[in-house]
């Protein structure tokens, strides 16, 4: 019994930002362990191109154009992944972003703009997944939040600060009111990971030492150190855990 805890036999995983740094990693390991997936995002030959890794391996899976911070997009994605695969029963939201802008200066619109793309993305995609959860009594919700939900710093990030803070507590609500019908909602938070969206920040060295000295395990992350714990919350394994952030920093809110 306990070799079954990981697998994702039969089910289905929709991950918007599946076209991302991150979530194009996430896509291919669901489907490692047997769900097929259905990748979404703005960037559209991005998913065609996981897509046709995924289906190189032997499993399944669909590529759909979708603006997440549109209510109608987050529907039209659920409705076709249901209509392709006849079931809903993983999301993994890999949506995100972020400005840097002094707090006193932070414009407006990139304010709404930075909270849209992180927070709002998050809830639109999971009240579309749930409308079909729900009816079918299971899910498994992970949203993507940041250790700079739990820590500020000196670097101009208040909107994405906050943003993520608020993926934490929405979290937290959706799975309290979400587990009578058997859906658990959880998050975790990543330190800095290396991808193509933090490259620039990376290669300024000054800027890099300061990061890994205050690491712990003297490193930053890499996508593949997210694979296990999404493996984990997406599985029978996590069946009795919900509402929960975790960390996966190398011990950085250890110690800060």
């Amino acid at each position: 019994m306990w070799t079954e805890l990981f697998k994702l036999d039969g089910r289905v995983a929709v991950v918007p930002g599946g076209n991302g740094g991150i979530g194009s990693v996430l896509c291919r390991a669901l489907a490692a362990y047997g769900a097929d997936v259905v990748i979404a995002g703005r960037r559209f030959e991005r998913c065609q191109d996981v897509a046709a890794q995924i289906e190189a391996s032997g499993r399944h899976a669909l590529a759909v154009r979708a603006d997440l911070t549109r209510p109608e997009d987050a529907e039209r994605l659920m409705t076709q992944a249901v209509e392709r695969f006849g079931r809903l029963d993983i999301l993994v939201n890999c949506v995100g972003g972020n400005a840097r802008f002094p707090a006193e200066e932070y414009p407006l619109s990139e304010w709404r703009r930075i909270l849209d793309l992180n927070l709002t993305t998050t809830l639109l995609a999971c009240q579309a997944a749930a409308r079909y959860m729900i009816p079918q009594r299971y899910g498994k919700i992970l949203n993507i939040s940041s250790v700079r939900s739990l820590l500020g710093i000196h670097s101009g990030y208040s909107a994405y600060c906050a943003a993520k803070g608020a993926v934490n507590m929405l979290t937290k609500q959706l799975a309290t009111e979400w587990a009578k019908y058997g859906i658990t909602v959880n998050a975790i938070a990543p330190t800095f990971i290396r991808t193509e969206q933090v490259a620039d920040m990376l290669s300024d060295q000054a800027f890099y030492d300061s990061l890994v000295r205050r690491i712990p395990l003297g490193r930053i992350g890499e996508v593949d150190d997210l694979v296990g714990a999404v493996l984990f919350f997406v599985s029978p394994a996590s069946n009795f855990i919900t509402g929960q952030v975790l960390f996966i920093d190398g011990g950085l809110t250890a110690c800060q």
